[in-house]
């Protein structure tokens, strides 16, 4: 099973960033189709608002895969949609986006406030590939500065891309490395 973090602000703050955010889906869709990796694929996210829901609306359109971690704080607030895999930590909000990265096998960032400069912390930490959507006018573009390690560790790559189309296609190459090896380990 992959499992691919989503990190994404709570709050829509423009139509451009909407606009990014549907592009983005498209474009993995079309990806983990290619790579025959859709079946096995759960995109995690932290909530079910903000950007998070309009990338969740998108991914179950696309028949993709959605797990959602939601926050103690709002587990009970919330109506999912059909189809979404809720896992009911009980953690408050920071501590479910640390579950979130470190659950994840990659952890993508389409640009957010502190809760998803946390989760790109947190997986670089862990180990966990960081791939960044640049650009965004949130202040999860600081992180460039970390670009691609935040520390003398080197605990895993930090990759940013300008776009959603250059983003999937950076995503889309680990992807494709990672199913390669499960498949040489399989044979």
């Amino acid at each position: 099973m992959l499992k691919i973090g989503i990190a994404a602000h709570s709050e829509i703050k423009d139509k451009k960033h909407v606009d990014v955010a549907l592009e983005f889906v498209e474009q993995l869709s079309d990806c983990l189709n290619r790579l025959g990796l859709k079946e096995n694929t759960y995109l995690l996210l932290g909530g079910y608002w903000g950007i998070m829901k309009v990338v969740i609306d998108k991914a179950l359109e696309k028949g993709l895969r959605v797990a959602v971690l939601p926050p103690c704080e709002r587990d009970t607030e919330e109506i999912f949609p059909p189809g979404v895999l809720v896992v009911r930590t009980g953690l408050s909000m920071r501590s479910r986006s640390i579950a979130m990265a470190r659950s994840s096998d990659v952890l993508v960032s389409l640009g957010g406030s502190s809760g998803t400069i946390l989760e790109i912390i947190a997986a670089y930490t862990e180990g966990v590939p960081v791939y960044i959507l640049g650009n965004t006018g949130l202040p999860s573009d600081k992180i460039e500065v970390f670009s691609p390690f935040i520390d003398e560790r080197r605990s895993s790559p930090i990759t940013i891309s300008a776009s959603p189309i250059e983003l999937v296609s950076s995503v889309c190459s680990y992807l494709e490395t990672v199913a390669r090896r499960k498949h040489e380990l399989v044979r």
